[in-house]
């Protein structure tokens, strides 16, 4: 059976964090299944860096076709989350059927990768006890939100702490998905010698 990746986002998500992900995750044969607080066609927007810019700009990009609401997830289906940034993860957060969703991946220590604003959507969960002690990365406006998790902000732009995989921002999206898929690929493997055992 193959294996799902189940991406967490949402409108206002930064376009290449979900759509190069995605494509990646099924270039290597995997599912990719997009959730959203409400399945439906979802707006993605473009981020860019501008000389004589304090923050980046911001313009509408691609649609993305939600394939399940949160509501309906049972992440107990899935082997793998991937929460990509933009604005979508500050909004996204807030949802009632978050917590449950992203503990249960970090509750059975599967492979978890959050990029760029992706780490904001940690802070929905109650019990912060998962970061204590705990390396991640992030884009570098959510330094504060890393450290309020109880964990260490890491600058540089791509950071592996067991199975949590974490980057800056859209550039770094080589590594982080070369890590995140290295990790998901070791799963399997496992899982396979043990079912040929």
């Amino acid at each position: 059976m193959s294996k799902r990746v189940l991406i967490l986002t949402g409108d206002g998500a930064e376009v290449l964090e979900v759509y190069y992900p995605f494509y990646r995750v099924k270039e290597e044969g995997y599912e990719a299944v997009i959730a959203s607080p409400k399945k439906k066609v979802l707006n993605t927007v473009c981020h860019d860096f501008v000389d004589g810019w304090d923050t980046y700009t911001e313009k509408p990009a691609h649609l993305l076709a939600a394939d399940i609401a949160f509501a309906d997830v049972d992440p107990s289906e899935y082997d793998a989350l991937i929460i990509p940034g933009g604005r979508a993860p500050e909004f996204i957060r807030n949802d009632p059927d978050l917590p449950r969703i992203v503990q249960h991946f970090l509750d059975a220590d599967k492979t978890v990768g959050a990029i760029c604003h992706g780490a904001q959507v940690f802070l929905a969960l109650e019990d912060r006890s998962y970061f204590e002690g705990r390396t991640l990365t992030a884009y570098n406006a959510c330094k504060l939100e890393v450290e309020s998790l109880g964990a260490t902000y890491a600058s540089e732009t791509l950071h592996v702490d067991g199975k949590l995989v974490s980057g800056h921002a859209w550039p770094d999206l080589p590594g982080f998905m070369r890590e995140f898929l290295n990790l998901l690929r070791q799963t399997t493997n496992k899982e396979l010698s043990s079912s040929l055992q």
